[in-house]
């Protein structure tokens, strides 16, 4: 399988998921039913239009140990990258075993693999916990917000007070950052343009993680990116005084 990454989209996750449960199938039988509750980014390109790619799904896996096969075997058919389906973020601070209560029904495939993807205020939830502004977790915020608004079913701050009480059990959970951000973009609303503002500014903040990731290998971690980020902004409000 390959190790570059790829670009999923609606049309060609749906195309690996609906081979993963014909190859599950076919190494498990019709007996062994399995869950795949998808996560993160995944969960927001198939659930909103204003996310039109991701480039790694994370999922949550209830299923017979054959399942790590049939992933191996739809890596290599499409010429994946390895680990194209994980659980890694298990390993984050967004992850909490509360997760699988809080799903929907996406679909069914095959009659043995049903895909569920996470409610949307749980959503927010997770990504306000995780809350990285050098990657999409603030915009999607602001992009799931902006939807529901507009198809007449606002969420409330109380929607997504109760979510990470649910989750995580008490709103000061959050990172402090997160807290304030949510709090000032329920009050502010405008959602749609807060999400452009957002989206570009954490754009900048990935552009320049890359450059002094270049710059200093090795030194960039969970523990300490957020100060090296708030540094970076620093030098660069100054040089442009």
């Amino acid at each position: 399988m390959s190790s570059e990454k790829i670009v999923f989209t609606r049309d060609n996750l749906d195309a690996c998921l609906k081979e993963l449960a014909k190859e599950y199938r076919r190494v498990s039988g019709k007996s062994m039913p399995a869950e795949l509750i998808l996560i993160g980014g995944a969960s927001v390109l198939i659930n909103y239009g204003f996310r039109d790619m991701t480039t790694d799904v994370d999922a949550l896996l209830l299923a017979a140990s054959t399942m790590k096969e049939a992933i191996n075997h739809v890596g290599d058919k499409f010429g994946l990258p390895t680990r194209w389906l994980n659980e890694d973020f298990k390993r984050t601070a967004s992850y909490t075993p509360r997760l699988a209560e809080f799903t929907t029904f996406y679909k069914r495939y095959y009659g043995v693999l049903e895909v569920r993807t996470v409610s949307a205020q749980y959503l927010i939830a997770m990504k306000l916990r995780s809350g990285r502004q050098y990657k999409n977790d603030l915009s999607d915020v602001l992009g799931i917000l902006a939807e529901h608004e507009r198809k007449g079913n606002p969420l409330t701050i109380e929607d997504i007070r109760r979510a990470v009480i649910d989750l995580y059990g008490a709103w000061d959970k959050l990172p402090p950052a997160s807290t304030a951000f949510i709090e000032s973009a329920m009050s502010v609303g405008n959602f749609s343009a807060q999400y452009a503002q957002i989206a570009a500014s954490e754009q900048a903040a990935k552009s320049a993680l890359i450059e002094f990731e270049q710059a200093y290998p090795g030194v960039t971690n969970a523990d300490n990116v957020n100060e090296i980020l708030a540094s970076l902004k620093k030098k660069d409000l100054e040089t442009k005084d």
